[in-house]
């Protein structure tokens, strides 16, 4: 017998707002009923592929800026739990669905996604045709576009509103989600952590610059034994240089963040000082700031990476990954190659870098998120290589991704 199950439905649906409108830079204007917060609302329009962790989404801080069209036809069955936010607040512009269940069945479930949507200020819309959204994003590209709630502003002028949001290029968007003081991190993955590969044994002091990090990566990293200690994104390159040489820290991990990379220049100058002098990881924006500041360049893609069904195969060790990415931009493979840079991983979607090394230094990064969460559990042994890295203090190699078994199934929270 289940016990504990909570199976509740959704009341006062009839009174929801309807013909509330996505409109976009293109002139195309969808309409739908409103859920979440009746307030505007404009941003880049990106869609994911995931089939479940729309919580886990919603929360990731690389959507800031971002209205999120999920491709999963029924999105909130079951709620929303509390322990599986990836940060303090929704970070999601607007949220775009095509089927909101009125239905919740989860013991875990503390609140409505509606509920919850509403309390953050965050408006949202179903019952529109996503698949036609997600079609002309995919032949277009992301654009720019509004939720609007109230009939009365005209279609011409939303749509000049939403040709006139900011682009996502040349935006500095870490600067304004990434931690804003230092701090320590001290949570483990609990109940979800399976079985890790190592643990570090005495425990290993991990700096992590933190530009919108996920928590459950700092999970990962505390349960294989680590300390964390997470730090503004404009941190000095003297003071890492400093802690590192005193042995007070191991390691430098480099967080996931919204926006355009090579508009956060403070982290790349810094990177660039320190760069090999530290063993160094980094994870989807952290990628790309690593390679920005080697002298290789990065590109916006046409409509991005994301979703928890990603394949990627390691070219090091020639395994198959199922992935779970987001992001908008994409390392260049030419000028990586030309700064020293190895391609260690590749989307086998469309070919493009998803993870890299340096051949003489201790420097390595990941375009998709090992952490699942949400999504498949992979490539958690990630992790692993960057502690042994921190101990061998070398290039990693193939050896280190190679050590550790498969992930069990329960690794990661999601």
């Amino acid at each position: 017998m289940i016990e504990n199950v909570r199976y509740d439905v959704l009341g006062d649906g009839d009174d929801r707002p309807r013909d509330v409108r996505l409109v976009l830079e293109n002139g195309a204007i969808f309409t739908g009923r409103g859920f979440g917060s009746s307030t505007a609302s404009g941003g880049e329009v990106v869609f994911n592929t995931a089939m479940c962790g729309y919580q886990e989404a919603l929360t990731d801080p690389s959507y800031t800026g971002q209205i999120l069209v999920m491709t999963a036809t029924e999105v909130g069955n079951y709620g929303v739990a509390a322990p599986d936010v990836e940060s303090g607040e929704v970070a999601v512009a607007g949220f775009v669905v095509r089927n909101h269940s009125r239905v919740r069945s989860n013991h875990r479930a503390d609140d409505h996604l509606h509920h919850w949507l509403k309390d953050a200020g965050v408006p949202a819309i179903e019952d529109l045709d996503t698949r036609a959204i997600v079609r002309m994003l995919r032949s277009e590209g992301a654009m720019r576009g509004v939720i609007e709630f109230d009939a009365a502003v005209s279609d011409p002028d939303l749509i000049a509103r939403a040709r006139g949001l900011s682009s996502m290029s040349g935006c500095n968007l870490a600067a304004q989600v990434g931690a804003d003081r230092p701090g320590t991190f001290s949570e483990d993955l609990g109940d979800w952590a399976g079985e890790v590969g190592i643990r570090a044994d005495p425990p290993l002091v991990v700096m992590a610059i933190d530009c919108g990090a996920k928590r459950n990566i700092y999970r990962h990293l505390v349960e294989r034994g680590c300390e964390v200690h997470f730090v503004p994104h404009d941190i000095a390159a003297d003071e890492l240089r400093s802690r590192y040489r005193s042995g007070e820290v191991h390691g430098l991990f480099i967080s996931n963040g919204p926006g355009d990379p090579a508009a956060v220049e403070s982290t790349i100058e810094t990177l660039r000082e320190v760069a090999g002098e530290i063993p160094t990881f980094g994870i989807c924006l952290g990628h790309q700031l690593l390679a920005l500041s080697l002298g290789a360049s990065t590109w916006k893609l046409k409509f991005g990476h994301r979703g928890a069904n990603q394949p990627v195969r390691n070219e090091l060790t020639g395994r198959v990954e199922i992935t779970s990415q987001n992001h908008g931009f994409c390392v260049d493979e030419g000028s990586l190659a030309s700064v020293g840079g190895e391609v260690t991983h590749r989307h086998l979607n469309d070919g493009t870098v998803a993870g890299f090394r340096h051949a003489q230094r201790p420097i390595f990064s990941v375009q998709f998120h090992p952490e699942a969460s949400p999504g498949p559990h992979d490539s958690s042994y990630l992790f692993d290589a960057f502690i042994r890295m921190m101990r061998h203090r070398g290039p990693v190699s193939a050896e280190d991704f190679l050590q550790t078994p498969a992930p069990a199934t329960g690794a990661g929270s999601g």
